[in-house]
């Protein structure tokens, strides 16, 4: 186990769903870890997982340089995993850019940056402009900078395997939106492990990519919830024009199921490219989704824990 004793590392969005992970797996190895956040109340549930003194907490908003600056002095290695899907470019590339400045102003010896597989300047989605634009302001900014690019995470907390569990529990029908549209689900854990192993030696100045030990198309997906639930919906595969006529027409509305946004990133597959660099060179063995799913996905069955898999 790589050992940070007494490091100070500053993580940005460590009070979130990959920052959860992310923040243990550095109190374990004996860092000093500054949890930088908006809204600091809302990751002082993290403070119980370190020892006396381990944890600090600190507010700081990536659209404002000064508060990214005072967040950040003094740290020996600074994590950014903030993102967003709204204001996402002053979010995910101007605000990625402040970061990266102020890593290399406090003289950090590493600048971890996580962006997501579809980063791309000229992608038709926003998301992934603002993505891509988040990366080449890091690089200008920090150079060495390791740049990690998950697919969809997964794991108990998340806003993906558990929204589609929870559709399939409530209803009978499933409109499937690009049902052939292909994820590599990685596991939230294992991207925490690829993040704290970038902190070390060898990774400085590289990008790479994390997905899952599967590739499933949008509709193999949730006929694997339905049967990890022990559902039997009836799936309905949606033409292409049809969800781009609902996410035009309708994803505007608070509460649509798609936005125009999320349906332009979904005509691309959100897998690892052939030959990038992935958890295997940072040392990370990667978790099936089937492995962990069962410990909480046992809440959407209709008997729990005694109720029958397909």
């Amino acid at each position: 186990m790589q050992k940070l004793d007494g490091q100070l590392i500053t993580v940005l969005g460590g009070g979130g769903f990959l920052g959860r992970y992310v923040v243990q797996r550095l109190l374990a190895r004996g860092a000093r870890v500054r949890v930088a956040e908006r809204e600091p109340r809302k990751a002082v549930f993290l403070k119980p997982l370190g020892g006396l003194g381990q944890t600090q907490f600190v507010a700081a908003d990536v659209r404002d340089p000064a508060s990214v600056a005072r967040a950040v002095a003094g740290s020996d290695a600074v994590i950014n995993l903030v993102g967003a899907f709204d204001d996402m470019y002053a979010v995910q590339a101007d605000g990625a850019g402040h970061v990266a400045a102020a890593a290399k102003a406090a003289g950090a010896r590493a600048l971890v940056h996580v962006s997501a597989i579809g980063a791309d300047s000229d992608g038709a989605s926003a998301y992934g402009r603002s993505k891509g634009d988040g990366e080449a302001a890091v690089r200008k900014a920090f150079p060495e900078a390791i740049i990690l690019r998950p697919s969809i995470l997964f794991g108990r907390e998340d806003n993906f395997i558990n929204r589609f569990a929870t559709m399939i529990r409530f209803l009978p029908v499933i409109p499937v939106i690009a049902p052939q549209a292909k994820f590599q689900p990685v596991y939230v854990g294992d991207v925490a492990d690829a993040v704290v192993a970038a902190l070390g030696d060898g990774a400085a100045g590289k990008t790479f990519e994390l997905g899952g030990p599967q590739v499933l198309t949008m509709l193999e997906l949730q006929k694997w919830i339905a049967g990890a639930t022990a559902r039997q919906p009836l799936f309905v595969e949606l033409p292409d024009v049809v969800s781009g006529a609902l996410a035009t027409g309708l994803g505007w509305a608070p509460g649509a199921p798609i936005t125009r946004d999320q349906w332009l990133m979904l005509q691309r597959d959100n897998v690892v490219a052939e030959k990038a660099a992935g958890l295997g060179q940072l040392g990370v063995t990667p978790t099936s989704l089937g492995s962990v799913a069962e410990g909480w996905l046992v809440q959407y069955r209709r008997n729990g824990r005694f109720a029958q898999t397909a």
